[in-house]
């Protein structure tokens, strides 16, 4: 979508996570704008921007996370209120896309969710999509609209470099994470292996086999997301029981839920988990969980977009 030059720059944040908003809006030297978001006594959404956003180029940032529907539905009120008051283009930035491990019809009689949620954020009059870690490279596919996908793994990887040192290894909790490992493997110059993992229920998985080289190694699991953090501990118990010398776990996205966190102090095995600030509110457990931040990742993009730069520059670490 070409803009005019006089084309003005604007950030707005939901309520999902204000405090990675006013990140970024610090990072572009801008300033956050001013919506006003509020509640009827019957719980429906009201939004209102209280400046003019006539003829601007509008980011609009909310990650989908807990509480995902309230979250979503204030998303696209704030999209349809931009659209409404002529913003000349409607970015969504969700640092989290939720709803996508539901991207495909792997049961009978259930729903898309990853298709269904791109459709109302078309509908609603996004003109592009932002976002970080999809749970599913395919999602980029459900959009008509542009679809730019940063990873977080420039950001991660110097912290992680640090902690493997030169002899490392790289480990996919399960068969869908290789490709995401063996990004991390390349950019870190580390080894791969891969655990195998049998799913028995939402919050229980088992994993039973190890395919690879971690005897007296640091070792690293990646995934995108974990909420239970069943996957990893269990990765990390079938590492150690085959000798590693540490291990540790990188996630794009920390959703833990209680059990998710009682689990991870439960589980020696894994020395730290590190994630981003994708999701607000994440408890570093007394330095169990180390959060680094993605506004300066997310900042650069939106300038780039803004300006009609490419972004693939920031798929590498030193950007």
């Amino acid at each position: 979508m070409a803009l005019a030059e006089s084309t003005h720059i604007c950030v707005y944040s939901g309520c999902g996570n204000p405090q990675l908003s006013q990140n970024i809006a610090n990072y572009l030297g801008t300033g956050l704008g001013k919506v006003h978001i509020t509640h009827f006594p019957d719980s429906e959404i009201f939004v209102q921007f209280e400046e003019n956003v006539r003829r601007a180029d509008a980011f609009l940032i909310q990650p989908t996370c807990t509480p995902a529907n309230e979250n979503l539905m204030e998303l696209l009120i704030m999209i349809d209120a931009a659209r409404r008051a002529s913003a000349a283009r409607i970015t969504a930035v969700l640092p989290y896309f939720g709803y996508a491990r539901q991207d495909r019809k792997d049961k009978p009689r259930v729903p898309i969710t990853a298709k269904l949620v791109a459709n109302l954020l078309t509908s609603a009059g996004a003109d592009r999509i932002l976002t970080v870690d999809l749970h599913a490279q395919q999602i980029q596919g459900f959009f008509d609209i542009p679809v730019d996908h940063l990873y977080a793994r420039p950001v991660l990887v110097p912290y992680l470099k640090e902690l493997i040192g030169d002899d490392g290894v790289v480990v996919a909790p399960d068969s869908g994470s290789t490709k995401m490992a063996m990004a991390y493997g390349d950019m870190l110059n580390a080894g791969f292996a891969v655990v195998t993992k049998r799913r028995i229920n939402a919050t229980t998985v088992a994993s039973s086999h190890l395919v690879g080289d971690v005897k007296d190694r640091v070792c690293v699991i990646t995934d995108d997301m974990t909420s239970t953090a069943g996957t990893l501990c269990a990765a990390a118990k079938i590492l150690k029981a085959h000798g590693a010398a540490k291990v540790y776990a990188a996630v794009s996205h920390c959703l833990l839920s209680d059990i998710g966190r009682e689990k991870l102090l439960a589980t020696p095995e894994i020395e730290q988990l590190v994630t981003t600030d994708a999701v607000p509110g994440i408890d570093t457990l007394n330095g169990k969980i180390k959060v680094i931040s993605i506004a300066p990742l997310l900042g650069e993009a939106i300038r780039r977009i803004h300006e009609g730069k490419s972004v693939s520059p920031l798929f590498y670490t030193g950007h």
